[in-house]
Order: C-alpha cells, then sequence, then structure tokens
C-alpha cells in the first residue's frame, strides 16, 4: 500500500470518537491487543482526542480498534469467524432470520457497520438499547477436524488423548470487550492483509432491544455443532441393560410420539430445514426459541428462550421432555412417575417381577426303608370312631407386605380364609395350643413377637422392591414388621376360630354326640388333646360292654379305696365322669373335696387317677384369699388340662374362702392378668379337687362341696397289701387308656338309653347334678349325694353356730336383747380364728350376715329399737314366729 493508499487512522479515531466510541490503538505483531501500558482504564474511560494525536498523529500507526461495552455507548460486537463464513453458517443464519421472521432486523445489523477480517470473518456492530451489554459470550462452536490440527494441538492431542480441540464458529465481544477494525492493515493481523468495511460505519450501526438481540442469538446457537450435554437432572439415570424383548416404557414412547405431541403446547414448529425443526413460544411473534432433531447422536429438543418451563441451553429427549411437562420436575422420581404413567397408557412392556425363590417345607427324613414295608403303619387314632380323619394342607398363603396397610387387610383375609392351622382366638385375642415338656396342653396368648414368629412360619410375606438388574420389580422375603404385628393384636376382634376350651378324653357335645376326633372341634370350639392314646369304641354300645366298664373301674380301679360308704364312691365316680359330660352340661361344677382321716388312705392316689386319665395341673394351697386369686387366674389362663387340684391342705383345715366360693359358682372367671393392667375374661371349664386329712368347711363353701370321704379304720394304713390291681399307679400307667375307654362307654351307654336325669336340687349345680345321677342310676350305682346330711358336720362354721343358737335359746330363750347381752355367753359364742371373743361391734356385724339363715331348725331374726336407735337380736325356731 503506497502513501496515497495508506489509511489516516487519525481521520478515524476522530470518526469513532465523534460517534461515542472509544478507540485504541493495535499491536503491530499480530497479537491484535491493544498497544497501550494498560487498557483497564480504556474499559470505563473514554480515551481523549490528545491521546489520539500522541497514538495516531505521526501516522507510523497501522492498527485501530474499539473498546466494546457502555464505554463505547453500549456496543457490541457479533463475529462469525472466517471458518463460519467458509461452511456456510453466515448464510444458514441469515436464511434461519428471513424464514422467522427476522428478516428485517438481520438487514438492520448487517447493513449498520459490518467489517470483515483477512481471515474473512465477519464483524457486525450494534447498539444495545436498555440493558447492560453482556459478556463475551461463544454462540457456536465444533469440534476441530484432525487435519485442522495446529502443531501445538497435535502435541497436547497426544499428551491427552481424551482432550477436545474446539474451534469457535460464533461469538460475541461484550463488556470489556476489544475489536480490531477497519481500515487497520499491515502487521496488524499476522497475514498482513488489512481488514476492510462492508457497510455502513460508527454513525449508521443498528439500534437493538434486548429482545431482538436475544431472538438473533438463538439463530446463531441453532447452528451450533456442540450444545451443552444433558444435565443429570434433565436426564434418566443411565440405563442399564434389559433382559431380551424387554423396553422401557421411555425407550417406546420416544420411538412412537412425535414432538408436537409433546410439546405443542408450549412452541409452534415454524420450518424444517434437513433434520432440524424451528420452534417459537406461542407468545412469540417472530424468532425461534428452539430446536429438535438438530444433534446427530439423539433427536432433543434445545430451547434458547429463558420464558419457558425447561431450562434454556440444557438439551432435553422427549421423556425428559413429557416428565418435565407432566410431572413438574426432573428428579429421579418424577422418572419414576412419568414412567409408571406411560406403563399405565400401554407403554413398554410389562416389568418383568422376579418371583421368590421358595424352599419347599422339608419333610421328615426317611432312609428308605418304610418301603420295604408290605403295608403301612396303623395310625395311632385309628381306633376312634369314623376312623382317622385326614386334612388336606394347602401350601402357605402368599402376601405381599410393600404396604403396610394392604399387609393388614392381606393378613386379616388370610385369617379369615382358614389357610392357618393352630390359630384360634379367645377374648383377649389370638392363641395357639402347645404342649409343655410333659406332654400337657398348653395356650398361649400370643404377643407381637410370637404372631411375628408365627407369620414366618405359615405366611411367605414379602417386599415388591425395584431391580436395578431388570428395571422392574423383585419380591423379596421379609417378615411382618412388628407394629402391623401389634396393630394386629390391638384389634376388638379377630376372623379366627373361637377357642372355647381344651379337652383331653372324648367328650360330649350338647346336641350328645362325641367329640373323638384330635384336634379342633368347630361345633364346639374345643381343642381335643389326647392326653393318652385313645382306644377304639364300638360302634353300638351293648350292655356287656357297659358291665365291662363298670368293673375295670368300679371292679378293678377303685376296688380297694376305703370310701366311708356307697355315697362317697358315687360321688367319686361322678366327679371322674365330669370332665367327659361338661361340654354337655355347661356351668359350674362343685370344688371337690378328698379328705380322709389319717394319711396314706389314698387321697392323693384319687387326686392322682384324674391325672393318669385326663392330665392335672397342680397348684399350692395359697395363704390368702389374694395369693389363691393369683393361682386360680394363672391356671385358668394357660393351662389346658381339665382338672386342676390343690393337694395335701393343713391337717384340720377349715375351707372358708369367698374367692373359692365364686370360683366354683361361675362359669366365666374375671381377673387382671399378673403382671398386666389387662383384665380377662376366662371360661371356667375346670373341675377343681382339693385334698388333706380331717378337712372341714366354713362359710358358704359347705353347700359348694361334693365330699369324697375315706377312712382306712386300722392303725398302720400305708402298710395295707393284696390290692385288686397291685400297684396302682402302675396299672394306671398300662391301662389308662383303657380307663378313659370304660368312662366314655358309660357315657355312650346312657346317651343311648335315651340320657334320662334325675331331678336333684343342688341349688347352682342342680343340672348338673341331676346329670350325674341320671348316669349313676343308669349304671346302678347307689348313694349319689345320700350323704349330704351326714356331710353337714364336715361344715365346721355351721356346726359352730347351730350350738351357739341352742345354747342362746337355752339360756335367754326368745326374748329380743343386744349383742352386748349376747357376750355374756363366753362359753358358747363363736370365735375369732386367733381364739378370742368377738367385739360388741364384731358381732353384729355377725349377726346381720348371718340374720334369717337357718342352723338346723334355728335362725337368727332383727329387731329393730326405733326408740333406741338400735338392733335387738332373738332366735325364732322353725315353724314358730
Amino acid at each position: 500500500m503506497n502513501d496515497a493508499q495508506t489509511p489516516d487512522l487519525r481521520a478515524v479515531a476522530r470518526e469513532l470518537d465523534d460517534a461515542g466510541l472509544c478507540p485504541l490503538p493495535v499491536r503491530a505483531d499480530g497479537s491484535k491487543a491493544p498497544d497501550v501500558r494498560s487498557w483497564t482504564q480504556y474499559k470505563v474511560n473514554r480515551s481523549t482526542p490528545e491521546e489520539h494525536d500522541q497514538w495516531f498523529g505521526d501516522g507510523r500507526r497501522t492498527g485501530i480498534g474499539i473498546v466494546t461495552g457502555a464505554v463505547s455507548g453500549n456496543v457490541e460486537l457479533i463475529e462469525f469467524e472466517g471458518l463460519a463464513v467458509r461452511e456456510g453458517l453466515l448464510d444458514e443464519v441469515a436464511e434461519l432470520a428471513h424464514n422467522s421472521g427476522l428478516g428485517d432486523l438481520w438487514e438492520a445489523v448487517t447493513t449498520g457497520w459490518a467489517d470483515q477480517s483477512p481471515s474473512g470473518g465477519v464483524h457486525y456492530k450494534v447498539v444495545v438499547k436498555g440493558r447492560p451489554v453482556a459478556a463475551n459470550t461463544k454462540l457456536a462452536r465444533r469440534l476441530a477436524r484432525e487435519d485442522e490440527y495446529t502443531p501445538e494441538e497435535r502435541q497436547r492431542v497426544a499428551e491427552r488423548p481424551n482432550i477436545k480441540i474446539v474451534r469457535v464458529l460464533i461469538e460475541t465481544r461484550g463488556e470489556g470487550g476489544f475489536v480490531v477494525i477497519a481500515p487497520s492493515h499491515g502487521s496488524t493481523h499476522p497475514s498482513g492483509e488489512p481488514y476492510v468495511r462492508l457497510a455502513g460505519g460508527p454513525t449508521t450501526m443498528a439500534v437493538v432491544e434486548p429482545e431482538d438481540l436475544d431472538a438473533l442469538y438463538a439463530l446463531c446457537r441453532a447452528v451450533d455443532a456442540m450444545p451443552t450435554e444433558e444435565k443429570a437432572k434433565t436426564a434418566p439415570r443411565p440405563k442399564r441393560e434389559l433382559p431380551a424383548g424387554t423396553v422401557r416404557p421411555g425407550d417406546d414412547f420416544e420411538n412412537k410420539v412425535d414432538w408436537p405431541d409433546i410439546i405443542g403446547n408450549e412452541f409452534d414448529p415454524i420450518f424444517t430445514r434437513g433434520q432440524t425443526t424451528y420452534w417459537r413460544r406461542k407468545d412469540k411473534a417472530r424468532g425461534i426459541s428452539a430446536t429438535t432433531g438438530h444433534a446427530a447422536d439423539r433427536d432433543r429438543l434445545y430451547v434458547f428462550s429463558t420464558s419457558t418451563v425447561f431450562e434454556a441451553e440444557v438439551p432435553y429427549d422427549k421423556f425428559a421432555a413429557y416428565t418435565l411437562l407432566t410431572q413438574g420436575g426432573t428428579t429421579a422420581d418424577a422418572f419414576k412417575r412419568a414412567a409408571a404413567e406411560l406403563r399405565s397408557k400401554g407403554y413398554g412392556t410389562e416389568p418383568p417381577r422376579r418371583r421368590l425363590n421358595i424352599v419347599p417345607p422339608q419333610t421328615h427324613f426317611s432312609d428308605g426303608s418304610s418301603a420295604l414295608d408290605s403295608e403301612p403303619a396303623p395310625d395311632e387314632q385309628e381306633a376312634f370312631e369314623g376312623g382317622p380323619q385326614l386334612r388336606a394342607v394347602p401350601s402357605r398363603p402368599e402376601l405381599d407386605i410393600t404396604n403396610e396397610a394392604e399387609a393388614i387387610d392381606g393378613l386379616l383375609a388370610i385369617m379369615a380364609s382358614d389357610e392357618l392351622p393352630g390359630l384360634y382366638k379367645r377374648s383377649s385375642g389370638p392363641c395357639w395350643v402347645y404342649e409343655d415338656d410333659q406332654g400337657n396342653p398348653l395356650v398361649k396368648q400370643l404377643g407381637t413377637d410370637n404372631l411375628r414368629a408365627y407369620l414366618a412360619e405359615h405366611v411367605i410375606t414379602y417386599t415388591v422392591v425395584s431391580d436395578p438388574l431388570t428395571e422392574g420389580t423383585k419380591e423379596v422375603r421379609e417378615l411382618v414388621m412388628p407394629k402391623t404385628c401389634g396393630t394386629i393384636l390391638g384389634r376388638r376382634d379377630w376372623p379366627l376360630l373361637p377357642l372355647r376350651g381344651i379337652v383331653t378324653s372324648p367328650v360330649v357335645r350338647p346336641d350328645g354326640s362325641l367329640v373323638t376326633t384330635p384336634g379342633y372341634d368347630r361345633p364346639t370350639g374345643l381343642y381335643l388333646h389326647p392326653h393318652i392314646p385313645l382306644r377304639r369304641l364300638a360302634p353300638q354300645v351293648s350292655a356287656e360292654s357297659v358291665q365291662k366298664a363298670k368293673d375295670i373301674v368300679l371292679g378293678q380301679m377303685l376296688a380297694d379305696f376305703p370310701f366311708v360308704d356307697a355315697s362317697d364312691r358315687a360321688q367319686y365316680l361322678g366327679a371322674l365322669l365330669s370332665p367327659i359330660i361338661r361340654p354337655y352340661v355347661p356351668g359350674p361344677t362343685p370344688v371337690v373335696v378328698i379328705t380322709s382321716t389319717s394319711q396314706a388312705s389314698g387321697k392323693t392316689l384319687l387326686k392322682d387317677a384324674f391325672g393318669y386319665v385326663y392330665g392335672l395341673a397342680e397348684t399350692p394351697w395359697p395363704e390368702n384369699d389374694a395369693e389363691l386369686r393369683k393361682a386360680i387366674t394363672a391356671k385358668l389362663w394357660d393351662c389346658g388340662d381339665p382338672v386342676i387340684a390343690m393337694d395335701n391342705l393343713p391337717n384340720g383345715h377349715i375351707i372358708r374362702s369367698p374367692i373359692l366360693s365364686s370360683l366354683v359358682t361361675s362359669a366365666n372367671w374375671s381377673d387382671r392378668l399378673l403382671g398386666s393392667t389387662s383384665s380377662v375374661s376366662i371360661p371356667n371349664d375346670r373341675l377343681w379337687v382339693l385334698t388333706g386329712n380331717n378337712l372341714r368347711t366354713g362359710g358358704d363353701n359347705a353347700r359348694r362341696t361334693l365330699w369324697v370321704r375315706l377312712d382306712p379304720d386300722c392303725p398302720d394304713p400305708d402298710q395295707r397289701d393284696n390290692f385288686t390291681v397291685g400297684d396302682l399307679r402302675s396299672w394306671l400307667t398300662d391301662n389308662a387308656s383303657t380307663v378313659v375307654a370304660a368312662l366314655v362307654t358309660m357315657v355312650r351307654g346312657w346317651l343311648a338309653a335315651g340320657a334320662k336325669t334325675v331331678n336333684t336340687r343342688m341349688g347352682d349345680y342342680s343340672k348338673w347334678a341331676s346329670t350325674v345321677a341320671g348316669i349313676l342310676e343308669y349304671l346302678d350305682v347307689p348313694g349319689w349325694l345320700t350323704n349330704r346330711d351326714n356331710s353337714n358336720g364336715l361344715d365346721d362354721e355351721a356346726e359352730e353356730w347351730a350350738a351357739f343358737l341352742a345354747a342362746w335359746l337355752d339360756a335367754i330363750g326368745e326374748e329380743a336383747v343386744t349383742t352386748k347381752q349376747l357376750l355374756g355367753l363366753k362359753e358358747d359364742i363363736p370365735r375369732l380364728q386367733n381364739g378370742e371373743a368377738p367385739s360388741t361391734k364384731m358381732l353384729g356385724h355377725w349377726l346381720k350376715a348371718r340374720e334369717g339363715r337357718y342352723f338346723e331348725d334355728l335362725k337368727i331374726v332383727r329387731v329393730p329399737d326405733a326408740h333406741k336407735k338400735q338392733n335387738l337380736w332373738r332366735v325364732a325356731r322353725y315353724g314358730g314366729r
């Protein structure tokens, strides 16, 4: 370039200054940087004409540029690199501008002030109106091809093979930027070629609104070959390989649904160029807001606008876009919900569920020797009527307990379907029957841990969890949660069979039929747990079989006991038959008191006979009524034996207990469980037996007692010998099954003969006494309750008060007297337990408690004295006044 062609940069600087720009000189080393000591100050303060004279006055400078941003009046540069121009991106953006309604804006920008660099790039300068200029921004890029690498880049790739070498195609110069302008020339550019002005100048720059500039930038970003990668929060988790034939809902949705069906409510398609579709926001008149189909590897939505629900400049695949629009976010949970929703609409294949690998229950061990048997071994219970009753046991039920509420409903449904063997209910909750170490039946009231253990054994429970291997679900064996068990136990009722009691021998149902099959009996709610192996019963009862049964029980088992008279033997036999007829004659029975005149008379042996035949629970005679109540409750609560005994009461003990009186007159026993605040009501279906020498009764216990008296009438009862069956304990051990069969035969014979009863008055026990009387009459066993008058002598209290009233009548006559006057009968008045005489007040209480009661033929009559406001007392004879 000759001197005539050399640009006057001082004149250019003046032009720029007049336009309000900040010009600076450019280094002549090809670096395109400002040629000043420090240009930081010029990012804030414009250069002055004096500085322009200093820099450009001598004509030696070859380059000039401007600082972009606020210091130059909010100037911003849009730069298309020479590579972008050569690859047609400038033309492509121009086409996008015209197709999107931005043609006029594009024309204004490209003709306002445009320069071309020696490398072929084009610079467009604009003035931004209404907002500060943004920082420098890269709008479009692509990866460099290997043939484009510089030697330095090749070295970097050799050192770091995974490094990306990027070529910037379109970028901006914003606040604090610097750009070289025409007519810079010479060594300003490494090529030595000049910058050329293509259009306009500083005074003709397009002034653009912020939204218009954003729209232009969106056009430029639309040709970006390296958009921001999908962020974790906008992309589903990395997908595992699925089994063959399995399709995820999201993948199926991706293949079947088009973008308009997904984003049609947010964007309108403007035009399609190649594989790329350009979209505009619904509320926008021109420009583009997003593209789809631009990425080479996957069809994604790329949004440029910041005024949508989508995050700007972040790609979304179809599933991610659907998830954001329908679930309000792109979290992991949102993707799960969206996948479930799509699956419900038929997308994808049914998620595979890996089922539990259930280990079949183990059967008993066999060494194979049974294959040598010509016939199977007979069943132990085959001897009973009707033969063995087989019960088909189904496989264990399975239950999904993932949801606790549904788990509770499911468990209750299983209970109601009778699929849980051995689980019953009492008023206080579910229970089961089990054996102690001696084979005695016990009832276990279930707590949380018991119910959980039971369900673990009898129900296959599992939860359904996500299966990372298949992205479906799998069943995982899981025990029922303790709080679930607690919730079930806390119910008011349970859909289980009611357990109304345990019997250890065949018993008579209320309809007169027999319970003979071990296990639960539905008609009665009783559980038959045989104490001993049960013998076969003949289909029909004959007179010979009844006579044989009598011989076994009366002629052998009871032959050598020194009963005082026939009534004692009859009353023991009645007690022995009571467990068999108890369900037939519901209600309480009197307490059986077996007493003798001396030790070794056989009372304990008679008590133990109940144990050999039915099973016997024993508890010591307590020191007081409070302890007696605890002992009664404990035995009734979990013990299954039908007979409960208190053995060896103190010699000459007077049985005077209101607790015992209440027990033997109550069909149900209510009390608070030991160690618990809850009260229970338990059926009182046991036979209560007391033993001791020279026992007597007091108070109300006398008329609630069935006496069995023994008197060996010899000095050394333990030396007796030559018994009919020898050692009775050994005989019972060997013949207990025979005795049970004999007792059942006696009852069956009576039932077959019409079940006739003999009317017998015994207070609360009249129905039971009448039934036993009928059986004994059928068996021709005399003496039932014929000693009731004689046994009154065993009522110590009645005897004491009868003597007192007789002495009172003899000494005072029928005159009404005060309690103080009665205390004068010092030798005859009833005494306290310590032997001392009662006080006046105490004697008054005793008289009130016995008012109107007969002691033999005498009774106490109260005579109120209204004048003295006190009670007087007199004795009246039966039939008198």
